[in-house]
């Protein structure tokens, strides 16, 4: 069946008719049992892509089903048993972020990948994915020119470059399949799975949640979201910074790039925002989704340019490699700007429209 659209433009404090914790009981439940319909497929799979099911599309949808229902639990908070959702919050959180760290460094390896071989048209001798050409999607406009680097000197340290990254990458992403495969075997994981099995049938409302609107704690959410981005630059995102970026990113400070941290927030304040209008109306918001999807750009280019930077500080590497691999951070670093550019264009219009 079609998916109506709801206007996105429409405050949640301004939608006509009450949804009640009723509402909130039956999106819980139906999430609970996506991720017992998730987890019966990781296992059918036996752990092997030759399984029922492919285990990371598995582990994708107990992802999906776990940020939700954690979403949910914090949007949602007054209307649930105190005890019982800050016992189980944390443990979703954990979960989620255990699950997800193998397909981050998968996605980030062919991400540096296919970035090195756009700007050196080299093809690299690894073991990853290795892209055989630049992908068809167009990216969205750029604040500013990227420097074109001289080709020739980028491609003698480019395959180098490409296979420091791969064993490095390579390498955290087995780790970090191990350390699933650990943690769904675990006493941790058995005790979150039972109380989402419970969560499948009975959930643990307060007595007044019934007769409780929901409204004016989604619209709490869509504030906390407004007021996050109304304090991002958007009015200088379309532009570069200026060198901090690139000084910061190739210094010994391995810390997180501190202009990327408010953006980060918007973007897990608009998830909760998305998850809360879900919990109100199966409509979909496509401007939403499209905000949300300029921030994981975003998140993804800064992670991938922070890769970069760190495999520049690997000891004893030579000139020409240090020298793609700081070409290649200062490329993710205009992604980051372009993902910002994005979605100041998609969030304007939306603010604009409201």
């Amino acid at each position: 069946m079609a998916q109506q659209h709801l206007e996105p433009t429409e405050p949640l404090s301004g939608h006509v008719g009450t949804v009640t914790g009723d509402a909130l009981a039956g999106y819980l439940r139906s999430q609970a049992t996506e991720f017992l319909r998730a987890l019966r497929q990781h296992r059918e799979s036996g752990g092997t892509a030759a399984g029922a099911e492919d285990p990371a599309d598995a582990a994708r949808a107990l992802r999906r089903s776990v940020r939700r229902i954690s979403a949910s639990l914090h949007t949602f908070r007054p209307l649930l048993d105190t005890d019982w959702s800050e016992s189980l919050r944390p443990e979703l959180a954990w979960l989620s972020g255990t699950l997800g760290m193998e397909h981050a460094y998968e996605s980030r390896l062919e991400r540096l990948l296919l970035a090195l071989h756009r700007l050196s048209g080299a093809v690299f001798p690894v073991q990853g994915t290795v892209p055989t050409a630049v992908p068809t999607a167009q990216p969205a406009p750029a604040p500013a020119p990227v420097p074109v680097p001289d080709r020739g000197n980028l491609t003698v340290g480019a395959a180098k470059a490409g296979a420091l990254l791969d064993r490095q990458l390579t390498l955290a992403r087995t780790r970090a399949h191990s350390t699933a495969l650990q943690a769904l075997g675990s006493s941790r994981f058995h005790a979150v799975a039972d109380n989402i099995a419970v969560l499948a049938s009975e959930v643990p409302l307060v007595k007044s949640a019934t007769a409780t609107d929901l409204h004016p704690l989604a619209a709490a959410a869509q504030e906390r979201l407004d007021d996050a981005a109304a304090a991002l630059p958007l009015v200088t995102a379309g532009h570069p910074y200026n060198a901090e970026a690139l000084i910061h990113g190739l210094s010994p400070d391995p810390s997180p790039h501190p202009q990327d941290a408010p953006w980060h927030q918007v973007r897990l304040l608009l998830r909760l925002h998305r998850y809360a209008r879900e919990v109100l109306t199966p409509a979909v918001d496509v401007r939403l989704l499209t905000a949300s999807q300029c921030l994981d750009r975003h998140r993804d280019a800064s992670e991938a340019a922070a890769a970069a930077a760190s495999a520049a500080r690997t000891p004893r590497i030579a000139p020409a490699t240090a020298y793609a691999l700081g070409v290649l951070h200062a490329d993710q670093r205009h992604e980051v700007e372009a993902a910002r550019f994005a979605f100041q264009q998609c969030w304007q219009k939306q603010t604009v429209s409201t």
